[in-house]
Formats: structure tokens, C-alpha cells, sequence
């Protein structure tokens, strides 16, 4: 939670968040109690999180009556949540939490609630600020990133019909298709993570002709989104005692190609989103037109139905105006993504790198950020080098207990390769 005060203040420098833990009752005269008894004052959100102390709970009880907003997860049902100013009636699962039951609400509410309960559930940095926003956007005042979550009305159905008729119907006749569909509406609009795996799973060119017509070409939702500024992460300056350039940097990209199959594994990831799929392999190299230079993922998702296929993805790659970063765009699932990319830190040996992101995909209303260790088997790097790892991380603003480690134990023949006419390293020797 202490990590999640910088986090929110990327979105909003008027944001101010400050952490207790529950021992702060326990000198009713001390100074942490009188700071304590400030900042609920002041406070328009409360959250609970592991308070089951009966000593906190009565004295939250007793001090907290006027905050319109409390939420509480993994504590004691004795502690009341409220939206709004209403309580919301709840259900305690012993050591998770289910928000329901919630009695004389609004459909708006209710919806609040489900989303809250959902994100919460993922129990990762990125979804603990999400519910955070989802309150301060539902009861306190509109946050930017969040306008997806508002209805768009009729507009939206007939600029479908007057546009994409045929590639509704075809979206409609396809099984596939149609369970894409399905599995969107029960997601929240913002909700990354249950987007992203609703489209892993049931990707058809139907669905992709759907989405470049529905999304890209006509914008019928009415959807905007812009590539995070921060945090803001500085690229590595120099790699085996040498400043770092264009050339070089690409090379770091390469990494491993032409040695091995893979350019590089992914050994964890951070976003809950994109970072957490199985046998992440990633093929960077240059192009046959002079100056290109491309990169394709290849990654196994495990589909909602259980079934484990292989996916692929090719971004166009361009430079940026410092060494060491990037410029990224992919035509996913008939939705243009952007990303910037830095090249954070890479061993002088190769056994490790970390990557990190910022993107966005306009047409569908979602940005995000997020970073990729990597090796070349897919190994976590030993332990004399962790520190620099973690020092690297530290550069994103992220934690080390926020990776994903990705399982790389039955990744059978991956769908690699490369297209004819492709190059390799300029500078570097692997």
C-alpha cells in the first residue's frame, strides 16, 4: 500500500494517500494516534485491509463514522463498508472477501461493487490502485483514465450498423466469434486483464475484422486513450564501457538470435495483462528494407475453455529520439497498439535484461504500463547479479514482488522462425 501512494500520484499529483498499520490505537495519547485521528478528517476513502485486532476494529468503529467511503477486504465482518454514504452489505469468505448482496442500489453501484470485487481478487500492484480509481472516479470526482467506464448510449449501436453491418453479422455467425463477444460484455471496459484474455482466447479473423471496423476504423465507442507519461524510466548510458547508441541498443534487442532460436525468454513480467502468459519467447531483428526493424512475440495462452494454443504478434519498430528506446505498433486483434519501449539495463555478458513499456490502444480505450526480465533460457538471473536487477527495477518504480514469473516448463515446439532476407547484430559479438 506505501508502493501504491507513488502509483496513484502518476495519474494525479493531488492524490494523497498515507498508510497505518494497526498498531497505532494502541497509546490513545501518542502523536501516531493524533495523526491518525487528522488524516480520517480529512479522508474521502478508507481501506481496511487484514484488520481483524479487535482493539483496531473497535477503534475504527468508533472514530470512522463520517467517511463516505469504506472499504474493507481480508478483515473482520464486524467493520462496515460504505459507498457513497450507503453501507453496502457483505459477505466475509474467511480469507478473501465478496462484496454482493448489495441491497436498494443503483445498477451503477452494483456495477462499482463487482468491479472492486473482481480487481481486488488479482491481489497485484497494478488492480489494488484500479479499485482505488474506481471509487474516487464512482463517488468523489472523474478521473481522465477512467472515462471508458461511462455509458456512450445509442450512438454507439447505430454508428455499428451504419458501418460494420456485415462485420457484425460474420462476428454474430462465427462460434468463436461470438463467445469473444460474449466474454466482453462481462468485462469492464478498463479491465485490461479480462479483456485481454477474452481476445487470447477466442482470436478469429472474424473477431479481428470486427474490432478494425467497430474500433479502429469508426471509433464507434467513442474510446480514447494516451500512452502513459509516467513513471518516467531512464535508458541505460553505456554497455560494456561504451555509451550506448542506436545500433547498439538494437542490438541488445537482438540479444541471442542467431545463437539461438529466440532473440530472448521472458523470465517474469510485470503486467497482470500481457506479462503473465506461458513460453514467452521474443524475436527481434532487422528488417530487409533498409532501417527497419521488427519484433514478434510468441507466447502460449492457456484459453478460457482450458485449451493451450501458441499466439504471435509482429510490431514495427522505430527509434526513439534517446538510445536505448523505442518506438513500438501492432495490429492486434484489429486494434492498433502503441508502445514505448526503454531498454532499461542488460548484462555485459547477456544473461539478463530488463525492458520496459508504456502503450496504449487508442480505439479501445486502454493504456498501460510494464516491464519484462529476460535471459536467454528463461532462467531468473544467479544470485550475484540479482542486486542489479533489482536496482534496475527499481528505475521503473517497480518492486520486485510485483513480477510475474512466467511458466517456461512445457513450451513444445513454439511457432518461431523468421521471414527471408532478415539481419542480425551490427556492433555487439554474443
Amino acid at each position: 500500500m506505501r508502493h501504491t501512494i507513488d502509483r496513484l500520484k502518476w495519474f494525479d499529483d493531488q492524490y494523497d494517500m498515507v498508510v497505518f498499520t494497526d498498531h497505532f490505537h494502541e497509546d490513545d495519547g501518542d502523536q501516531l494516534v493524533q495523526n491518525m485521528k487528522r488524516e480520517l478528517s480529512l479522508a474521502d476513502i478508507l481501506v481496511n485491509i487484514a484488520v481483524t485486532n479487535e482493539e483496531s476494529v473497535k477503534w475504527i468503529q468508533k472514530h470512522t463514522e463520517n467517511i463516505q467511503n469504506v472499504m474493507c477486504f481480508e478483515s473482520s465482518s464486524r467493520l462496515s463498508n460504505k459507498l457513497g454514504g450507503s453501507v453496502v452489505q457483505t459477505n466475509y469468505k474467511g480469507d478473501s472477501f465478496s462484496l454482493n448482496n448489495l441491497m436498494k442500489k443503483s445498477e451503477a453501484s452494483l456495477e462499482v461493487v463487482q468491479t472492486i470485487e473482481e480487481a481486488w481478487a488479482r491481489s497485484n500492484a497494478d488492480d489494488i490502485r484500479f479499485c482505488l480509481l474506481v471509487i474516487i472516479n464512482a463517488y468523489i470526482r472523474p478521473v481522465s483514465v477512467l472515462k471508458n467506464l461511462r455509458a456512450k448510449g445509442f450512438s454507439t449501436l447505430k454508428c455499428m450498423m451504419k458501418n460494420c453491418g456485415p462485420q457484425i453479422l460474420n462476428c454474430l455467425l462465427d462460434p468463436k466469434c461470438r463467445k469473444a463477444l460474449q466474454c466482453l460484455n462481462k468485462c469492464s471496459p478498463v479491465d485490461q486483464v479480462c479483456n485481454y484474455k477474452c481476445i487470447a482466447s477466442y482470436e478469429s479473423p472474424n473477431l479481428e475484422q470486427f474490432s478494425l471496423c467497430v474500433l479502429q476504423k469508426n471509433n464507434c465507442l467513442d474510446l480514447d486513450a494516451k500512452i502513459p507519461g509516467k513513471p518516467v524510466v531512464p535508458p541505460m548510458i553505456a554497455f560494456r564501457g561504451e555509451e550506448l547508441c542506436h545500433e547498439t541498443a538494437e542490438d541488445l534487442f537482438v540479444g541471442w538470435l542467431g545463437n539461438l532460436d529466440w532473440s530472448w525468454r521472458v523470465v517474469a513480467g510485470q503486467n497482470p495483462a500481457y506479462d503473465q502468459f506461458p513460453c514467452q519467447y521474443q524475436l527481434f531483428y532487422r528488417g530487409k528494407a533498409r532501417g527497419s526493424f521488427w519484433y514478434e512475440p510468441v507466447f502460449q495462452v492457456r484459453t478460457l475453455e482450458g485449451e493451450l494454443v501458441w499466439r504471435r504478434r509482429r510490431y514495427r519498430v522505430k527509434r526513439g529520439t534517446v538510445p536505448g528506446t523505442f518506438n513500438l505498433s501492432v495490429l492486434d486483434n484489429g486494434v492498433v497498439s502503441n508502445e514505448f519501449w526503454t531498454v532499461v539495463d542488460v548484462c555485459d555478458d547477456l544473461s539478463w535484461g530488463l525492458f520496459h513499456y508504456h502503450g496504449a490502444a487508442r480505439a479501445a480505450g486502454q493504456s498501460y504500463t510494464g516491464a519484462v526480465l529476460v535471459s536467454p533460457n528463461g532462467d531468473y538471473p544467479n544470485e550475484r547479479q540479482w542486486p542489479k536487477v533489482v536496482s534496475a527495477l527499481e528505475r521503473c518504480c517497480i518492486k520486485e514482488w510485483e513480477l510475474y514469473s512466467v511458466d517456461n516448463c512445457s513450451c513444445q515446439d513454439p511457432p518461431l522462425g523468421l521471414p527471408q532476407g532478415y539481419s542480425l547484430h551490427s556492433r555487439i559479438r554474443v
